[in-house]
């Protein structure tokens, strides 16, 4: 882990880090997010029989919207260009559903915080949705799983 925290400059001050100088190479993020629920919710959500619609789609469509509005949520993100962005679901066990964000592109920084930012907005989503018929819903962890491209090279991280 490096010690030095990117985002200030030496007297404190944020920054938006200069990656100008940086070589743009293929870079990509996987990251995972947890909702968990009551049983009968979780049912609900996979039959489809939800009021509100197909939430898992809806959701889906939200995280993938969200990875385009990183930059415009999180203060020294930069403006990226995606190649491609993807949700995926899994039930886990009668209570809980996990999403896999994974998204790419080709640049001079990496796209963790989209891939963050994509099942972030994808359980709240879900939360969203869900709530009328379940209020004591949890999210987490939410976690980075892997990020590839630049300097740091291919690495892998350990999930919860």
């Amino acid at each position: 882990m490096s010690g030095e925290l990117t985002h200030f400059d030496s007297s404190g001050a944020s920054r938006m880090v200069n990656v100008g100088g940086k070589e743009i190479t293929e870079r990509m993020a996987r990251a995972q997010a947890f909702v968990a629920m009551e049983p009968s919710t979780l049912k609900l959500i996979q039959d489809r029989q939800l009021a509100k619609g197909d939430v898992l789609e809806v959701a889906r469509l939200a995280g993938i919207m969200a990875t385009k509005q990183t930059q415009n949520l999180i203060p020294l993100c930069h403006s990226l260009g995606l190649d491609s962005a993807s949700i995926d679901y899994e039930f886990v066990d009668d209570r809980r559903v996990r999403i896999e964000a994974k998204v790419s592109n080709h640049g001079r920084t990496g796209v963790e915080m989209e891939a963050m930012t994509a099942v972030s907005i994808a359980a709240l989503t879900i939360y969203d949705m869900c709530k009328a018929v379940d209020r004591w819903m949890s999210i987490g962890p939410l976690e980075l799983l892997e990020k590839s491209g630049g300097k740091s090279g291919h690495l892998v991280c350990e999930p919860s």
